[in-house]
């Protein structure tokens, strides 16, 4: 299966007084690097959370947010604060000296100020809040990949279809690299003729001229080697998993191959020709940049 870098996966789950939410999203990449943002108090668990996302991914810069609450009223204790309850007494009872103004703060007013009663949750069972946890990394993981792989089987058809018009202008190169011989040997026989007027041609020198030319100008092994490196890109497509740097490879032999036909044509069409390869090869780079 050929998979995308990018993607996004969530899952939430409530469970008793227990929630978590976890998302997952990524974005291209040259190697696999995690960023992971959840609760410091549960700073212990974050080996745990990156060791289970790289199921889900080799490759990409990934975000991974994870929120955690546990709501259950019989876990948590309420604590009240004396000192504090006695602070702001004190301050009110001094500005209500200074302003000459009536002290009313009842009790229900002292006890909603900031601090004076705080709640105070037992401590956590990091085995058990992973065992919970882990439910909604899989359950976002697992959304995350599919998502990938959908994209991911959109790209393969992508650029099977882009090699496919590669080998395609391929073909066009192969039909007319003879035709360039016959044609240069057609013009110089033509000049020599013109210049030698009814002198005979040297036929061996011609033909000498012919063959360096014919050399000069060959491409058959270019031709060779980009039809290998076409049919190893499809058969790596097809082999799936994380192929994009194999592919990376790939596509820079046949840069090379179409850059030396370029190079050494100089016949207008097939240099036309050269060229929407090499524009070919660039899309086919551009879309592996998206695989992982």
């Amino acid at each position: 299966m050929v998979r995308s870098m990018t993607g996004f996966g969530r899952c939430e789950i409530t469970e008793g007084g227990q929630k978590a939410v976890v998302e997952i999203k990524s974005v291209n990449h040259r190697f696999l690097e995690m960023a992971v943002r959840m609760p410091r108090k549960l700073g212990s668990l974050e080996s745990c959370v990156r060791e289970e996302v790289r199921k889900y991914a080799a490759r990409g810069k990934i975000d991974i947010s994870v929120s955690y609450e546990n709501r259950d009223v019989s876990s948590v204790r309420l604590l009240y604060n004396r000192s504090v309850a006695q602070n702001y007494l004190d301050i009110f009872a001094q500005m209500s000296s200074d302003f000459g103004m009536d002290n009313s703060v009842g009790l229900l007013d002292l006890a909603s100020l900031p601090d004076v009663i705080t709640e105070q949750e037992p401590e956590s069972d990091d085995e058990a809040v992973w065992a919970f946890l882990k439910r909604a990394v899989d359950g976002a993981g697992r959304q995350f990949s599919e998502v990938r792989a959908i994209e991911g089987e959109n790209l393969r058809k992508d650029l099977l279809g882009k090699l496919d018009s590669l080998s395609a202008l391929l073909d066009s190169v192969e039909e007319k690299s003879p035709e360039i011989v016959a044609n240069y040997e057609k013009k110089l026989r033509e000049r020599v003729n013109s210049i030698a007027g009814e002198v005979p041609v040297d036929e061996n020198r011609l033909a000498q001229e012919v063959v360096l030319y014919a050399d000069k100008i060959c491409v058959d092994e270019e031709i060779v080697r980009l039809r290998s490196h076409f049919s190893q890109a499809r058969e790596t497509l097809e082999e799936g998993g994380a192929i994009g740097r194999k592919l990376d490879f790939i596509v820079q032999e046949m840069n090379r191959e179409a850059n030396t036909i370029l190079s050494k044509t100089d016949d207008v069409l097939l240099s036309q020709t050269a060229i929407g390869m090499k524009t070919g090869i660039e899309k086919v780079r551009e879309q592996i940049q998206n695989l992982e």
